[in-house]
């Protein structure tokens, strides 16, 4: 049978001693976590061993002995650790030996209770895995991605392989918080033996983060208590809570801030990284409103904007009046129906009569209203971006009603054909039954069938005209409002802080490891170097990318054009599952 001893680099310069660990009896594997120096009381180092085990809930044992570059004679060294293997009784016996004045190691694992042959041990192959304990310590094993099924096998119990590692490594954390500069009985050889990394700064930041967080976790529960007043549950300001995109966004970073600031401990590694992006991503949206602030308030560009606003409104209301005063002639060459071309052409000029009218009434407080606008990007370059949203909403909101009126003929229109060509095939719907059963109809009815069917196919053309025309504009606009909730959700969403550890320290999100083969000769023990393989980008989004508000629907491409050819409304604000008109 051939054993796997990991053994950490970091031990392969130490002095001679005992090998501390854990066996894996079900992947035949030693992890080696630290080496006890001699000289040493065996009381002493079982008491340890006992306190690691009681703090680390892991089965921390003496495995064998490490010799470096064969310090003791080889008889005197025979007995004395046969005398360790009786005082530790550890099954198997592990001797790992580095040669003197070369680069060969020795491996044996001995049983003791279990010969080969009367009076002699049996001796089993060793296959020696060198890995970098800190990095191992400090890395998350992440699940390998789906794999063909004649893979899957293999990459489960080669994963149940590594975790067992990675885990024993990470939860011996206790093992490794004493120094060559303790002044302890036994004397550890690990990866943080030359001194404990520590900072000062973390230090600080820790101690003083417990009441920072307690003092924010209260203020965010009294602005979520205040929400959730009756006052903001009545009917115009709940309408307005639910539509506006800035209230959607002020809810979402009030959620996101309120578990940042929580006062519980984070259960596992992956609720940590939630947070830590969370905070990253707050940050960095606070820090981008921040910069949209100086920018604005430098140089009097609010000015500059309020008195371009006026302009531009008149602009596009010039050009809707053009494009009314095209399509009430004969566009492209067609030929409208006058009556009624002339009536919705007059109806829509009314509407954008009104709202010139609205636009200069409200042009001497623009600028101030601007201003404290601006204001708001210091709660985040999002919270801008969804009053953006918003404005652009209010500013198009004629084109939306234009949008609307042009649906609502239009599907009237659609609905009443389509009731009238089931009548010329006998036919009716059946409401209560939600399907279509044939229907017998008398000379009457088929008269008055066809002439309303004659109608709506002679008025058909012109309402479809002004909907395709206020749709393309419609849809121009919400175009521009899904960029703006795109970048709004991709601030939101992005893992940064991950994204940055993938950067920086690659070492720290891993998919798997890789091996490298250090020696492999005939007559001496595999040796071999465990490297940790970082994960894609692409898993690391997908692993820790956040949810974001959510404020606006997914349509499909076919549900998309089917509501745009049965002329159903499209709103930006709704969800998938709601209930529209």
């Amino acid at each position: 049978m051939v054993l796997k001893a990991f053994f950490p680099t970091c031990c392969a310069s130490a002095d001679s001693g005992l090998l501390v660990g854990r066996w894996v009896p079900e992947q035949s594997s030693a992890v080696v976590l630290a080496v006890v120096h001699f000289p040493f009381i065996p009381i002493q180092v079982k008491e340890l061993l006992a306190q690691v085990q009681q703090a680390s809930r892991v089965g921390v044992a003496v495995l064998g002995t490490w010799c470096h570059r064969r310090q003791e004679p080889e008889e005197s060294l025979g007995h004395f650790l046969e005398g360790l293997g009786t005082i530790f009784s550890h099954e198997p016996w592990l001797q790992l030996c580095r040669e003197r004045g070369s680069k060969f190691w020795s491996c044996k694992a001995t049983h003791w209770q279990v010969p080969i042959s009367p009076g002699a041990p049996g001796e089993d192959q060793v296959m020696l895995i060198f890995y970098d304990q800190r990095k191992v310590l400090l890395s998350q094993l992440h699940p390998p991605a789906a794999l063909p099924d004649h893979q899957a096998g293999d990459a489960t119990a080669s994963a149940g392989g590594l975790a067992a590692v990675f885990d024993t490594v990470a939860r011996s954390e206790a093992l490794f918080r004493s120094d060559r500069f303790d002044e302890g009985l036994v004397r550890l050889s690990h990866w943080q033996s030359e001194g404990v990394e520590a900072s000062i700064l973390v230090e600080l930041a820790k101690r003083a983060s417990g009441p920072v967080c307690l003092l924010l976790a209260y203020l965010l529960s009294l602005i979520s208590a205040a929400s959730t007043c009756w006052i903001f549950k009545l009917w115009p300001l709940s309408f307005i809570w639910s539509k506006l995109s800035t209230c959607e966004q002020l809810r979402h970073r009030l959620e996101q801030l309120t578990f940042i600031f929580s006062t519980q401990k984070a259960e596992n590694a992956s609720q940590l990284m939630r947070k830590a992006n969370m905070l990253v991503s707050v940050l960095l949206d606070v820090a981008l409103g921040f910069a949209l602030l100086s920018w604005l308030h430098g140089k009097d560009r609010i000015g500059q904007l309020a008195d371009a606003l006026v302009p531009v409104a008149d602009r596009v209301a010039e050009e809707l009046q053009h494009l009314l005063q095209w399509l009430m002639g004969a566009p492209a060459g067609l030929k409208m129906n006058r009556a009624l071309d002339q009536v919705l052409g007059r109806f829509f000029l009314y509407h954008i009569h009104l709202w010139i009218s609205y636009i200069h009434l409200m042009s001497p407080f623009i600028e101030r209203i601007l201003w404290h606008m601006g204001l708001s990007a210091c709660l985040g370059l999002t919270v801008a971006l969804s009053i953006l949203s918003d404005i652009i909403a209010l500013l198009t909101f004629h084109i939306y009603c234009f949008y609307v009126y042009g649906a609502r003929l239009y599907c009237l229109k659609i609905c009443g054909l389509s009731s009238l060509w089931r009548l010329f095939r006998g036919k009716k719907w059946n409401v209560l039954r939600q399907r279509v059963d044939s229907c017998s109809y008398d000379l009457d009815q088929l008269f008055i069938g066809t002439l309303l069917f004659t109608v709506l196919v002679f008025l058909l053309p012109t309402t479809a005209l002004y909907y395709l025309v206020f749709t393309l504009l419609r849809l121009l606009v919400v175009t521009v409002q899904g960029l703006i909730h795109l970048l709004v959700d991709l601030i939101n969403s992005l893992p940064l802080y991950a994204l940055g550890l993938r950067l920086c320290r690659p070492y720290r999100l891993s998919a798997g490891v890789k091996f490298q083969v250090l020696e492999h000769e005939a007559g001496r023990p595999l040796r071999l170097l465990m490297q940790i393989n970082p994960l894609p980008y692409n898993r690391v989004v997908h692993t820790y990318r956040l949810p974001s508000c959510g404020c606006h629907p997914k349509h499909s491409w076919g549900s998309l054009c089917r509501k745009l050819f049965f002329g159903e409304l499209i709103y930006p604000w709704r969800q998938r599952g709601d209930k529209q008109d």
